[in-house]
């Protein structure tokens, strides 16, 4: 095929498309003619019909509101309705918005209407506000009257319309309705105001506390004299004027009594004449908005605070005591419980705050066995939850709850005013030990006292007799039918006058027993002679709890053997004197012949007569020995007379006794070897100084190493010592001799006694004397066959004033009590 015959079959394909396209867009245009003209067609019919239904709504003698659906009215709203209907009720209508807060017209009018009183069908009392909040929610249609102020009644009808909600209001009024029905029974509804409204108003307008109203709108309508006194008003004008409000917070209050139309009460601290005040709110809905009461409970609020105070200061005084306490409830339950309570039942304090029953806590302690055992505890646990049903009034008395620890409770039930049981569980484990004890102890001491000699009476502070012992009766010549218990001092003073009938002796006695006066109740002692001529020593003492107690004793005998002691130790001294001074004459008289003797010894000893010969110097050394012994015989009898006379004084100086023991082993030595004796000496050079009579103390240790040389056999051995023990120095002397039976131990330290050495016995007894006046002590130990060791025991400081008084004066030499030597 060419290209021209290709060209010419596009050209008149594109001329036949082209002529399609024509023909379809001409047929499609007479289309879109067509339908045009049918929707012009019912958009007039449509407007006349509104034009139809505008003119029927505006001859309706009402409002018509319509909500497009039924969501449309939210929670706490009133959505945003059309309004149809005529000019006059929408302005008659509008006369409901001015109390209101809305601007749109719509919602201002249902927020003025929505709270007034109203009247369905049926009668019920309910508000236009409950109603369409039941429509919106639940489709439930309504028809009410509402009776609006000033007399005017609306009537409200409200239907489901598919999705929308249709809202009819109309005016009675305006439809020109006979409202005398509706008057009629408005009279009915509110009868008792209906009768005398003037007085219902004056009543409220006086009323003490505060009373106001608001509106659906919370603008305030209508307020009393306490309400405008309360917001510092000057009229009821001024307040509606300024909207003066106690509180602002009270307006929330008032909505929420709108929205859900119930009554709420609440205590609100509001300022008012420049004080706080607790106020009792009381608002609830009344037709066309709601009304508030307040009551000024502040005096009431104090009492409560201070009742709380007074409460917790209780329960805290409670808390520290130490008695256990618990409080349950009318019901039964642990209301309140202290410190105490949980330590003494050793209990949890997690359990406790779960507030346990009675009966719960019961079978809680007995588990744990912190209650006394029961052989039937469901008895014992219903007796004591009986308590219960006790009246207030019922005094129950005390119970002990021996517990299986050991433990004694005392358990106390109170019954409480507005109900329940109050307990106070006191510990009386200790009171009750110490009171058996107490028991104890006075049958003890009352079975002490009447075995007594002494009469024994104790006094109260009163003067009443409390206690007495047997002796008492029998000192007194009484029966116990004669001293009762409780019987005053002056009949029990009569009874005992017919053996002592002093007046005096008994007012001082009862002065002693009932003066306050501590100086004249201290303790007093004395000696009476009775009628009878029995002497008795008497004594009264004061006692701590105030009492006090006499006692006699019989001494009667003892004072007649006082005076026989008394007549012989007075002969005891006369013979003691006797001997003294025989003592001092005969030494006297031996000692001038003695020195003679002792001197013409002497001489021939030195050649006086010529040289001794062997058999000559024998008897002449005897006779040296011989009047050295008596000499020393002799001084250590004028010693111990002086000793006995208390005319021999200590001349007191530091000596050293390393010094004093050194010279007089010098002095016994050639005697010591002349018998082949050894001595040994025991003392430290730096033992230090000692406060003694140095010449005194050497005649102490040389008398005591003198009878060790004389009773120890040849080859014995002689220890003489000294040491320091503490502020004490201890002398010893010991040998290993013949030693000393034990029967006659204590006799060695009396004058003229040995034991079983023989001799004079002055040496020892010297000892003793000048041992004693130093203040220090004297021990011995001995042995038979073994030998015998004194020990004397000096102060480092030793005085006169040191040695026992009696050591001053003439007295018998006490018994040797024996010490261990160092």
């Amino acid at each position: 095929m060419s290209a021209q015959s290709v060209s010419i079959i596009v050209t008149l394909g594109a001329v036949f498309f082209a002529i399609a396209v024509t023909l379809w867009a001409v047929r499609l245009t007479r289309s879109v003619r067509e339908a045009n003209l049918r929707w012009r067609r019912r958009a007039e019919n449509l407007e006349s019909k509104i034009s139809h239904a505008d003119s029927v709504f505006a001859a309706h003698p009402g409002l018509v509101m319509v909500w497009a659906d039924a969501a449309g009215a939210k929670e706490g709203a009133w959505g945003a309705p059309r309004i149809y209907g005529s000019q006059v009720a929408l302005g008659s209508m509008l006369k409901f918005a001015q109390t209101t807060a809305a601007v749109d017209p719509a919602n201002g009018i249902l927020e003025g209407l929505a709270n007034y009183e109203a009247r369905d069908s049926g009668g019920a009392e309910t508000t236009l506000h409950q109603r369409l909040k039941a429509l919106h929610s639940r489709g439930e249609p309504f028809s009410l009257t509402v009776i609006g102020p000033n007399g005017r009644f609306l009537e409200a009808d409200g239907r489901a319309a598919g999705p929308q909600i249709v809202l009819w209001l109309t005016d009675s009024t305006i439809k020109g309705l006979e409202e005398s029905g509706a008057r009629g029974r408005l009279e009915e509804l509110r009868h008792a105001i209906a009768k005398d409204p003037v007085a219902f108003i004056d009543m409220l307008s006086k009323a003490p506390q505060p009373v106001w109203r608001l509106s659906a709108g919370l603008k305030l309508e209508w307020a009393n004299n306490a309400y405008l006194q309360a917001v510092e008003a000057q009229s009821l004008d001024d307040a509606l004027d300024r909207q003066l409000v106690l509180d602002p917070g009270i307006k929330t209050l008032a909505k929420a009594v709108v929205e859900s139309g119930d009554m709420h009460e609440s205590v609100q601290t509001l300022v008012v004449g420049g004080k706080n005040r607790h106020y009792a709110l009381s608002c609830f809905a009344v037709s066309g908005g709601v009304a508030l009461i307040a009551n000024d409970i502040s005096t009431g609020e104090a009492m409560r605070e201070n009742l709380q105070l007074q409460a917790r200061a209780h329960d805290e005084t409670l808390n520290h005591l130490a008695d256990a306490v618990a409080v349950f409830s009318p019901e039964k339950k642990l209301g309140f419980y202290n410190t105490a309570f949980v330590h003494l039942f050793g209990l949890d304090e997690n359990w406790l705050q779960t507030k346990p029953d009675h009966g719960d806590w019961l079978d809680f302690l007995r588990e744990r066995r912190r209650i006394p055992e029961q052989a039937k505890f469901h008895e014992w646990k219903q007796a004591e939850l009986a308590h219960y049903l006790e009246g207030a009034d019922t005094e129950t008395p005390d119970e002990m709850w021996p517990l299986p620890d050991g433990r004694i409770l005392r358990v106390t039930r109170l019954h409480r005013p507005l109900g329940g049981l109050l307990f106070i569980f006191e510990d009386m484990t200790v009171q009750v030990n110490l009171k058996a004890q107490f028991t104890t102890l006075i049958d003890v001491q009352k079975a002490t006292l009447n075995k007594l000699t002494e009469a024994v009476a104790v006094f109260g502070a009163d003067g009443r007799l409390r206690l007495h012992n047997a002796a008492f009766e029998t000192f007194w010549q009484l029966s116990s039918k004669d001293l009762l218990e409780g019987e005053p001092f002056d009949i029990i003073a009569k009874k005992c006058a017919g053996l002592q009938s002093d007046a005096t002796y008994w007012a001082a006695m009862k002065a002693r027993i009932t003066d306050p006066d501590p100086e004249v109740r201290r303790h007093r002692t004395g000696e009476i002679k009775r009628v009878d001529d029995k002497v008795l020593t008497w004594l009264s003492h004061p006692l701590p709890d105030g009492a006090s107690v006499v006692a006699w004793s019989d001494v009667t005998d003892s004072k007649q053997v006082e005076k026989s002691l008394k007549d012989r130790a007075e002969a005891i001294q006369a013979a003691a004197d006797v001997k003294s001074h025989f003592v001092e004459h005969v030494s006297y008289q031996v000692r001038a012949p003695l020195t003679t003797i002792s001197g013409y010894a002497d001489l021939l000893e030195g050649g006086y007569a010529g040289p001794l010969n062997d058999k000559v110097k024998g008897p002449v050394d005897a006779i040296q020995a011989a009047a050295e012994q008596l000499a020393t015989m002799l001084e250590n009898i004028l010693d111990v007379a002086a000793v006995e006379a208390g005319t021999l004084a200590l001349d007191l100086k530091d000596v050293d006794p390393h010094a004093i023991i050194e010279g007089m082993v010098a002095l016994v030595q050639t005697r010591a070897e002349q018998t082949r004796v050894h001595i040994k000496v025991d003392c430290p050079d730096d033992i230090g100084k000692l406060r003694a009579d140095g010449p005194r103390l050497k005649q102490v240790l040389y008398n005591l190493m003198r009878n060790a040389l004389t009773y120890t056999e040849a080859g014995g051995t002689i220890h003489v010592g000294a040491a320091e023990e503490d502020s004490l120095v201890r002398f010893w002397v010991a040998d290993d001799g013949i030693g000393i039976d034990e029967e006659k131990r204590a006799q060695v330290f009396e004058e003229f006694e040995s034991g079983s050495r023989g001799g004079a016995g002055l040496g020892l007894a010297l000892v003793r004397s000048l041992i004693d006046l130093h203040g220090g002590l004297v021990s011995l130990e001995s042995e038979v066959g073994k030998g015998t060791k004194v020990t004397c025991l000096l102060p480092r400081l030793a005085i006169t004033d040191n040695a026992p008084p009696e050591l001053q004066l003439r007295r018998p030499v006490p018994e040797v009590e024996g010490q261990s030597a160092p």
